[in-house]
């Protein structure tokens, strides 16, 4: 066999062209949380793929915005972008369209600027018929000198290995960069932290998930394997807690039940779960309160 090949893959795009998904299934696992809605995922989080051959680790990144309405918006369009210097590899992910909006050409501009060599991927190629592919491929490589274009659906996992085999050709040679055993950088209690925004996200209304974070004020693991969590949802008018505890507390018991069977399953014991909500007023906006909610630049 040959010299192992281990690097870092960034998977970038405009919001909501299914990044996480697509992560969750290349490594098999479930750890990005997902949903229907722009700017679900925040931080960039990296998941690990390990086989004989080598090792990739996806770089999972928040949307590309255009332009962003506060200090969060631009957080996470500088995580997405400080990304691309660091990837010895990057997936840019996009819609199965001929049509190339301005915020995708905005994203081939800073491309432009980078040696990486960049995989054009066209995913959800199970929404349109096979026919169409052709001229979507057509349109798309006039706009950049792209390493590859591979048309893949994440949720369908069509295409999925020639993706990887794909990615490991443009990787270094090098030592595994992980452990083997390890599937994410992300610590359980991030994990947790997550999986209750998401179960947020799916159960509240339009306007209100944009305004939400979830910090861990307690987590603890004991011997019985009983998983004791305390979470505070927090929001940023008083209206919105009313609905988000909702009437007698069944909102909120609905997105604590769900986030709670979540995490039983990856952690594979009990989890007591108990969910608190605070009002911070324009948190979002707040260098303060978004350092305090894990929304900082890492060194």
């Amino acid at each position: 066999m040959g010299e192992l090949k281990c690097g870092y893959a960034a998977i970038i795009g405009r919001p909501n062209v299914g990044k996480s998904t697509l992560m969750n299934h290349l490594i098999g696992q479930k750890i990005a949380i997902t949903s229907g809605r722009p700017q679900t995922t925040r931080n960039r989080i990296q998941t690990v793929l390990t086989e004989d051959r080598g090792q990739i680790v996806f770089v999972d990144t928040p949307g590309i915005m255009r332009k962003s309405h506060n200090k969060l918006g631009d957080y996470m369009t500088d995580v997405s972008l400080g990304t691309l210097a660091d990837s010895d590899v990057i997936l840019w992910l996009v819609e199965p369209s001929s049509y190339i909006g301005e915020g995708d050409r905005e994203i081939a501009a800073k491309l432009a600027q980078v040696k990486t060599p960049v995989l054009l991927v066209i995913n959800k190629v199970d929404t349109v018929k096979k026919e169409q592919i052709l001229a979507i491929i057509e349109s798309w490589q006039k706009l950049h000198p792209f390493a590859e274009i591979i048309p893949v659906s994440g949720l369908k996992e069509t295409n999925l290995e020639d993706l990887i085999d794909t990615v490991f050709r443009y990787l270094p040679e090098g030592p595994f960069l992980f452990d083997e055993e390890t599937l994410t950088d992300q610590p359980m209690r991030q994990i947790a932290s997550e999986i209750v925004r998401e179960k947020a996200l799916l159960c509240l209304k339009e306007e209100i998930p944009h305004g939400i974070a979830v910090t861990i004020e307690r987590y603890r693991e004991h011997e019985d394997g009983l998983t004791e969590i305390e979470a505070s949802i927090i929001c940023e008018r008083d209206s919105h807690k009313g609905i988000i505890i909702g009437k007698g507390g069944s909102m909120l018991k609905r997105i604590g039940t769900l986030a709670r069977r979540e995490i039983e399953d990856l952690t594979e014991g009990r989890v007591y779960l108990r969910l608190f909500v605070k009002v911070r007023k324009d948190w979002r906006d707040n260098e303060l309160m978004l350092k305090n909610y894990g929304y900082t630049k890492k060194p």
